[in-house]
């Protein structure tokens, strides 16, 4: 392999790097595609057996993926073993990096929340001054969005807010149930719109990589992919500046291999892509490679109980469905004591109750388990957490992973911004409930750790100018033209909107630039 040179050399299968690979090669573009971890067989992972037969009782191993609050014994070796791949941090400042080693990353397993960011995320800084804006505005990605809604089928309601944009959606003009109508009306009285999720359906149930965009790069005939290879480090050519080199090492036989390449694409996920250029050493002229790491609040929330649903008078005409309020808050007003904005997601369900949500116990907590059954409302959310140069990764000099390459220290906490953001969003989930009249049960004002929410992003931002930036507005390194990033790694904010849909529209302009850009041979 190591005498072969390819066209393009994608690194990573998720969602980023399947959008490359298949506009990349329905524009006639030969790429190769390494990824860490094998093919998966989803089913067999992920199989139930009887808990009794299990060493754990389905538990996972306890010292076992620690920081995969998913993990059990039926699933945990879908995770990446963590003393395989370590990483490290503050122990005061704890950071949960949830990582998937599979052909198709972790868009075999994403939430399929599907939402566009809008101007007031884009455009951050002209809305309130605070940090950099992106090099790019909605209207630039609008197309873009549009595209990959029909592709991954994303069904929604058309409800015409600035700050909720609209897309290229399957309609969604389901009826909401008795519960979720008081919401709405609590809401709209309250001032915080509450509107319908927007979700991508996929084919057969599954939304990712695997099934959506790689198929159709494979029919072209023009992919080649080599999973269980784990990269090392990107070589530069000393004359030209270019990447002309990629080094990685087989997973399983520890052989290690080369390949050259004409251009580069990492998609390795955010904080994996600047790893592997942190420990290559290259791309970070500008001195901020690494540096503003963000992600989302996740976490607070309350639970309540819809009284006329207790004592068994649930029915499905008003119990169930879910909502999203989308970011109300600095819009056209401004927060006391936060910038930017949360989701309040929502959810009305049938089945039983949690024990920990009544403070009580014995007869008393059965009694009252059996009557709150089928009667549940719950919120939580997702707040945007403020880019800031100081949270950042680095190399640890003294950790390596299974194959001697350096590990990860991550130095990342939530600022007052984040807390107070954090208590706002419970205490208008109260007067959300309170107003629609529900009896409050419990609330939680405390966000998990950083990282809890899945949603890393930044450390390799995008922006135009060199001297603060990684990459410009076409995923391109300012510092080495053939190599491009088009995973989460470029975003200048996270926003509260789950993030893949934005990834798979930069995704798919930036290889669609990069066609173009070899075709004219200015790459």
């Amino acid at each position: 392999m190591a005498k072969e040179t390819v066209d393009v050399l994608i690194i990573g299968s998720g969602h980023s790097g399947g959008m490359a690979a298949k506009i990349l090669t329905e524009k006639g573009i030969s790429c190769l595609m390494l990824n860490a971890g094998p093919v998966p067989d989803v089913r067999k992972d992920t199989e139930m057996k009887a808990a009794y037969t299990l060493p754990f009782h389905g538990f996972k191993k306890p010292d076992q993926v620690p920081h995969v609050f998913q993990a059990n014994e039926f699933n945990a070796n879908t995770w990446v073993d963590e003393k395989e791949v370590p990483y490290t941090f503050d122990p005061k400042h704890p950071y949960n990096w949830v990582r998937v080693r599979l052909f198709g990353g972790r868009s075999l397993f994403w939430s399929r929340m599907s939402y566009r960011l809008s101007d007031y995320e884009f455009k951050g800084k002209s809305h309130d001054g605070f940090g950099d804006d992106w090099p790019i505005s909605l209207s630039d990605l609008a197309p873009y969005y549009s595209r990959v809604e029909k592709i991954f089928r994303v069904q929604g309601h058309l409800d015409g807010l600035p700050q909720y944009p609209d897309g290229n959606f399957i309609p969604d003009n389901s009826a909401w149930s008795g519960s979720m109508q008081r919401v709405v009306a609590a809401g709209k009285k309250l001032g915080v719109p509450v509107c319908r999720p927007r979700t991508s359906l996929g084919i057969d149930g599954l939304a990712s990589s695997v099934n959506l965009l790689l198929p159709d790069a494979f029919a072209t005939n023009k992919l080649k992919a080599v999973p269980n290879v784990v990269v090392r480090e990107l070589g530069v050519d000393k004359n030209t500046g270019l990447v002309n080199e990629v080094h990685f090492v087989d997973r399983l036989s520890r052989r290690e291999m080369s390949v050259k390449a004409r251009v580069v694409v990492l998609a390795a996920g955010t904080l994996e892509s600047t790893r592997l250029l942190l420990n290559s050493k290259i791309a970070n002229s500008s001195g901020v490679l690494g540096h503003y790491l963000i992600d989302q609040v996740y976490g607070p929330g309350i639970v309540c109980s819809v009284p006329e649903a207790r004592d068994g008078k649930a029915t499905h005409e008003l119990m169930g469905g879910s909502a999203t309020a989308p970011r109300f808050r600095n819009i056209d007003t401004k927060a006391k004591n936060f910038i930017r904005g949360y989701a309040i997601t929502m959810t009305s369900r049938m089945g039983g109750m949690a024990p920990e949500n009544f403070a009580t116990y014995g007869e008393d907590l059965q009694n009252k388990l059996e009557s709150y059954n089928n009667s549940e409302f719950a919120t939580g959310m997702m707040g945007e957490v403020l880019a800031h140069y100081e949270n950042c990764v680095s190399i640890d000099k003294c950790e390596v992973d299974a194959w001697g390459i350096p590990a990860l220290h991550v130095e990342t906490k939530y600022a007052d911004n984040e807390i107070n953001m954090a208590r706002d969003a419970v205490d208008t989930g109260i007067a959300i409930a309170e107003a629609a009249g529900f009896e409050v049960l419990t609330k939680n004002y405390d966000p998990n750790p950083p990282g809890y929410s899945i949603h890393e992003m930044g450390t390799c931002r995008m922006g135009d100018d060199p001297k603060t930036s990684v990459l410009n507005k076409w995923n391109q390194c300012h510092d080495i033209k053939n190599l491009f990033v088009v995973d989460a790694g470029c975003f200048v904010s996270s926003g509260w909107q789950n993030p893949t849909m934005t990834i798979s529209s930069l995704a798919m302009r930036a290889s669609e630039y990069l066609a173009e850009q070899m075709r004219q041979g200015n790459v």
